[in-house]
């Protein structure tokens, strides 16, 4: 078996799918820091089931998923596929090939499956337990967890052979088992108490049941009482309601009469209605008449008004007025148009002034703009050569400055070496007078530095001695906590036991308190506090133990009676008792003088001839000092009395004395005259007493004992108290000495690291020292190279002949830079005089500009004046044209009014005429209107009246009707009540309860007639009696029922709370009981056989974990003596005479060394360490595969060589996946994987190597 495909996607930096194809053998995985290669050994862990998020270097699970880098988005799953060649069957599946895959969504869901085949976990889990592959995941060995596999506790580390052993299905077995069991527990222990509880309740509920039957009786009695009167109801109701069906129709006949009445006075109404409707349309005609002619009227006196004001305003009006003669503005407009003619030749003028101008303004710019070239151009020839003598001076200075630094730096850098060879000779004094290391070199140097390290291994020792000191003390405060939580277990399950006891006999108590209370009204009468009242019988009698049943047998219903003081207190009693209605009392005096004494000598001796026979009067005696003379009473009840152990010896005294009374133990009497018998497992009062008082006592005595529970548990706790006290102070002593050990073993590395740094150091010094030097004369020639490059600069001439702005040759000779500037002057001249010229172009072009803008303005506005003036005169002839149309209108317009105005005022007159004939018309039709008015008034006055009759005949039918619908609403409350209550409609309770019906004289208890066989009342739905059945009885009155329901139910409430179901109830309690007995025993069943399972699973653990330990311990010697020769190294179990539950300690020892504690070693020695108990696993139970990120990383050559011989080793039995940077760890692997990473995103490259000999390796190029 070995692994054979991972494929992963979407798995923290694998975005793609990548699939890595794996083979036997070592399998090296490498690449830079970063790109993801121990991702590749997160994914091979969490698709085997891993649950924490820590372990998979997460926050949470989600941070499996991968994220987003780039351009690449963060996905929504991440989905790892681990493929298993599994055709050696180590699997326990029937597929050659085994593929676990799981995927887990960003939304919190996830899935395993198996080939494919959706699963749980515990079935992934299950499948690869047999392979050692477990919840330790001993065979993943991530980075960091080295470190944290030898600083595990013991149980972890048995839990990593277990592992490894593939004892972990049978440690699940094992915790399902106990968990059941611990369920079971609970479960017995709940069905116990149920069963019991039962029990408990049984004998209360057979007296509830007794209860129930007498409840039945009164109940029959209560319900023949209760249908008759409610049928006694039923027909007086239905009698009222047949009454007022006459009235009804009484009321119905008046009301018709009423109704024909008043349709006569509504018919003489409309006919009035329609007279008076025809006389308001009359008047409503002439009036609008009226309205009509009133308003021609009026209109056309006003018109005859308008027509005299227009006449008046057309005679006055206004003669038309005259403006400018036309003539005159004719020619105003001649001059006009001479003036524009005259500016427009002005404008022109001006426009070729500004020609010329600006032609001039731009010869002038263009001198200028060649000025000023020629003026940079000189400019740019001097700054030049300034730039050329600066570079040289700073190419002086720079070299100047680097030579200072150099000079510099070559005296720093001997001061550094001789400083850190003072340093060298301090650190290694100090190490040599610690004893770890070598003798100074120079004995000078080192004595400065020495003091700090004296007595670092006199410290070393004394903090191992410490150390010792402390572990033995730890252990012994281990073992008192021990003891200590033994002894509060102790003192807890004491306390838990007593605890019981007390609430089992306190219940007994309780519940033997309830039933020794009276059933009749005994119990009433005593607790209404009459005086005299000294409590029950059985109270104040003492039986012997064994014989109460006997003794009540023989004081019968008297040993339930109440105790009084004398015969007055009797008769009061009774006497109360018969006003309060209590029911049926007994009492027994406490002091009779009226009773004779014990029986005679010779019964007596008769009697105790019998062999077993006892005077019952010997068992019995008063408890209390009230009833000093109860003594006597019980001479005269007892009185010829006695008591044997069965029947057959009761049976012979009765033979001897015929008079006596015998009672046997069990409860039998045998009595002249008559016998009774005990039921089988029925107690009397007496012996109910007894246990009560026992059972008092054993309840105080369990209170004492709880209490007495509770101080010793308080106790035991301080004593653990103190003892966790002392295991934490022990604890720290320790942790103070295991940390001076470090601490010691600290110094001495930190010294010998300070020697090593030191004499690097140094070598570093005497390096820097060498290339300041060669760097001085470096500077030294570089400074004189540059300074003779000044000079020469500065030296030279300018040999070349300056040009000025018109290309004529300048003067040979002189200073470069003094002929230069004379160039620039000359230039700036230029320049200036140029600008001027310029400056007054643009002047001059300004003002011919300005003067062409005056002239166009002026054109502009006297440019449409004669046009203006020529308008004018035409409007004003059109003008008075108007004006004489106007005034032959007005003319005729006067004529038209005053023809108006005649007309009008001779209609209106005629108009006015109509106005007064309509008038007196319409005052005719309104005398008609006021006549027919008042006879409708008449004829409403009498419809009112009938309207009013009519309405109280309605509301006394109404009323009619409502009494009517109480009487049914009566009759349906009856019915449903007789329906809720009997379960009977109304015809059958008046056909079979009615009044007419005789009433039973009496009924027995089972609720029927006696001598008439029928059924319970109860139990049936018809009535006890009937007139036709022939059963004996009387006739219906009221009061006699009224009488007989008030005492049924006084009876009932006599009974006090009753359960109807008690019957059912107690048949019910019984077949549960039995149910909970058969279940109680099947859970036993079940218990003994998960017992017998956890046996047999310890002892195949046992001894699985036995043989696997001891493999493992010898090959952890054999591989702790191959990595650390001269070494010594073994495993130690905590607790060797316990092998379910022991722990497993390391010892290790490296040559040379005393310690064997592991915090004392060093960091690669620790790293060793751990890789041996992982090997050691490995080669005493092998698994299929491995998987190690960076084990080897903090090795040195040495070690990681042997640390390779046996991954050689290894890889014979198992495949090994190895995460590695070291070159001879790829050397040995058989395949290679490069993992690079870009854009945060992971890929893998492969290569497998060809290796003909294992033992020759070849470096891949990857």
């Amino acid at each position: 078996m070995h692994l054979k495909t991972l494929t992963i996607k979407g798995f923290k930096s694998f975005a793609s799918s990548t699939t890595l194809r794996l083979e036997p053998g070592i399998t090296a995985v490498v690449g830079p820091n970063g790109s993801g290669k121990s991702n590749v050994v997160d994914a091979l862990t969490w698709v085997m089931g891993e649950q924490g998020a820590k372990n998979l270097r997460g926050g949470s699970m989600a941070d499996v998923i991968f994220a987003g880098a780039g351009s690449r988005p963060a996905l929504g799953r991440a989905e790892v596929s681990l493929t298993i060649d599994n055709t050696d069957g180590a699997l326990p599946i029937d597929y050659t090939e085994v593929t676990i895959s799981r995927t887990l969504f960003r939304g919190g869901g996830s899935e395993y499956q198996i080939n494919g085949t959706p699963c749980r976990l515990l079935d992934v889990q299950e499948l690869l337990s047999d392979t050692g592959l477990g919840r330790q995941m001993h065979v993943i060995v991530g980075q960091g967890q080295l470190d944290a596999v030898l600083s595990a506790t013991p149980d972890d580390r048995r839990g990593f052979i277990e592992e490894a052993a593939g004892v972990l299905k049978h440690r699940k077995r094992k915790e399902r088992a106990l968990r059941k069991l611990d369920s079971m527990a609970a479960d017995l222990a709940r069905v116990s108490d149920l069963a019991q509880e039962l029990r408990r309740q049984l004998g209360p509920l057979a007296r509830q049941a007794a209860i129930a039957r007498r409840a039945r009786t009164i109940q029959v009695e209560v319900r023949d009482a209760t249908a008759r009167l409610l049928a006694d109801d039923v027909v007086q109701a239905q009698s009222l309601l047949e009454a007022g069906d006459e009235d009804k129709e009484a009321l119905a006949r008046r009301r018709r009469l009423v109704e024909e009445a008043e349709r006569a006075a509504r018919a003489r109404l409309s006919e009035l209605a329609a007279i008076e409707t025809t006389s308001a349309q009359r008047l409503t005609r002439a009036g609008s008449i009226w309205e009509d002619l009133t308003e021609v009227a009026q209109s056309l006196g006003a018109l005859a008004d308008v027509a005299g004001e227009r006449i008046r305003l057309l005679a006055a009006a206004p003669s038309p007025s005259h403006g400018t003669d036309p003539e005159e503005l004719e020619r105003r407009a001649e001059a006009a148009g001479r003036q524009e003619a005259e500016l427009a030749d002005a404008v022109e003028t001006a426009r070729t002034a500004l020609s010329d101008a600006s032609l001039e303004r731009a010869d002038a710019e263009t001198a200028e703009k060649a000025a000023d070239q020629e003026l940079s151009a000189a400019q740019r020839r001097l700054s030049e050569r300034r730039e050329t003598i600066a570079r040289a001076g700073g190419r002086v200075a720079s070299a100047r400055s680097r030579h200072e630094a150099s000079l510099a730096a070559l005296e720093q850098a001997r001061s550094a070496l001789e400083a850190a060879e003072a340093r060298e000779g301090r650190a290694l004094a100090a190490l040599a007078e610690a004893g770890g290391g070598e003798e100074p070199r120079d004995s000078g140097r080192a004595a400065a530095g020495s003091e700090p390290a004296a007595g670092t291994s006199t410290e070393a020792g004394a903090a191992a001695d410490a150390a010792a000191r402390a572990a033995a003390a730890h252990e012994e405060a281990t073992r008192r906590l021990a003891e200590a939580r033994e002894a509060v277990s102790a003192a807890t399950d004491a306390r838990r036991e007593a605890a019981s006891d007390r609430a089992t006999w306190t219940a007994r108590r309780d519940t033997l308190a309830m039933s020794l209370r009276s059933q009749d009204g005994t119990a009433a009468l005593l607790q209404t506090g009459v005086d005299g009242l000294l409590g029950p019988v059985a109270e104040h009698l003492s039986v012997e133990r064994g014989w109460e049943n006997a003794v009540a047998a023989l004081l019968g219903v008297l040993a339930e009676a109440g105790l009084v003081a004398d015969g007055e207190t009797a008769m009061s009693a009774l006497e109360h008792a018969r006003n309060r209605d209590v029911g049926a009392v007994r009492l027994v005096l406490a002091d009779d003088p009226s009773i004779s004494g014990p029986s005679d000598g010779a019964d007596e001796a008769v009697a105790l001839a019998v062999d077993g026979a006892l005077a019952a009067r010997g068992l019995v005696s008063p408890v209390q000092s009230e009833a000093d003379g109860l003594g006597r009473v019980l001479d005269g009840l007892l009185k010829a009395s006695w008591v044997t152990e069965d029947i057959e010896t009761a049976r012979a005294l009765r033979a001897r004395l015929p008079d006596a009374v015998v009672a046997t133990r069990g409860g039998d009497v045998l009595a002249p005259g008559w016998v009774a018998g005990a039921g089988r497992g029925a107690s009397s009062v007496l012996e109910l007493a007894a246990a009560h008082e026992e059972a008092d006592a054993e309840a105080a005595a369990a209170a004492q004992a709880e209490t007495a529970a509770d101080a010793a548990l308080e106790e035991a706790r301080l004593g653990e108290d103190a003892a966790r006290q002392a295991l934490s102070e022990a604890l720290s002593a320790l942790r103070r000495a295991d940390a001076e050990v470090a601490r010691a073993a600290e110094a001495m590395a930190r010294l010998t690291s300070a020697a090593h740094a030191a004499a690097e150091e140094t070598g570093r010094a005497r390096r820097v020292l060498e290339r300041a030097e060669a760097e001085s004369v470096q500077r030294t020639a570089e400074l004189a190279a540059a300074t003779a490059a000044l000079a020469e600069i500065e030296g030279e001439r300018d040999g070349v002949d300056d040009t000025d702005a018109s290309g004529e040759s300048g003067p040979p000779g002189g200073a470069g830079s003094d002929h230069l500037e004379q160039a620039l002057d000359s230039a700036r001249q230029e320049r200036e005089t140029a600008a001027e010229a310029a400056r007054q172009a643009r002047a001059v072009e300004t003002d011919a500009r300005l003067a062409l803008r005056t002239a166009e303005e002026r054109e502009r506005s006297s440019r449409g004046r004669a046009d203006s003036l020529r308008a004018a005169a035409r409007r004003e002839r059109e003008q008075r044209a108007a004006a004489e149309r106007a005034q032959r209108r007005r003319s005729a317009q006067l004529a038209v009014a005053t023809h108006v105005r005649d007309q009008a005022r001779a209609a209106a007159e005629t108009a006015r005429a109509s106005v007064r004939r309509a008038a007196d018309e319409r005052a005719a039709i309104e005398t008609e209107r006021a006549r027919a008015q008042a006879a409708t008034n008449e004829v409403r006055e009498e419809n009112d009246q009938l309207t009013k009759e009519l309405g109280n005949l309605t509301d006394a039918a109404h009323r009619e009707e409502v009494a009517r619908a109480e009487q049914r609403m009566r009759l349906e409350a009856l019915a449903e009540r007789v329906m809720s209550e009997l379960g009977l409609e109304l015809d059958p309770l008046v056909e079979e309860y009615g009044p007419h019906m005789l009433v039973p004289d009496v009924v027995d208890e089972s609720g029927a007639v006696p001598g008439s066989g029928a059924e319970p009342a109860a139990e049936r739905a018809g009535p006890l009696a009937s007139t036709g059945s022939g059963y004996p009885g009387r006739p219906y009155v009221r009061s006699e029922q009224e009488k007989r329901l008030a005492k049924a139910s006084r009876d009932l409430a006599r009974l006090g709370k009753v359960n109807p179901l008690a019957l059912e109830e107690h048949a019910a309690l019984e077949q549960r009981h039995q149910f909970l007995a058969e279940q109680l025993a099947d859970l036993k069943r079940s218990r003994d056989d998960l017992l017998s399972i956890v046996e047999e699973i310890d002892a195949r653990v046992q001894e699985v974990f036995a043989q696997a330990y001891e493999d493992t311990a010898r090959q952890f010697a054999s591989v702790f003596d191959r990595l650390f020769p001269g070494g010594e190294g073994r495993l130690v179990l905590t607790d060797p005479d316990d092998m379910l539950t022991t722990g497993i300690e390391i010892e290790a020892r490296p040559a040379g060394k005393k310690v064997k504690r592991l915090s004392l070693l060093s960091g690669g020695e620790r790293s060793l360490a751990a890789v041996a108990l992982l090997v050691a696993i490995f080669k005493a139970r092998p698994s299929p595969f491995y998987v190690m990120d960076e084990v080897e990383a903090a090795l040195d050559d040495t070690n990681l060589g042997r640390l390779l011989e046996i991954f050689t080793e290894l890889r014979r039995s198992s495949q090994l996946i190895i995460i590695t940077h070291q070159k001879r760890t790829m050397e040995v692997a058989d395949a290679l994987y490069g993992i690079t990473m870009r854009d945060g995103i992971t890929k893998a490259v492969s290569q497998r190597l060809a290796q003909p000999d294992r033992d020759t390796a070849v470096t891949p190029d990857i």
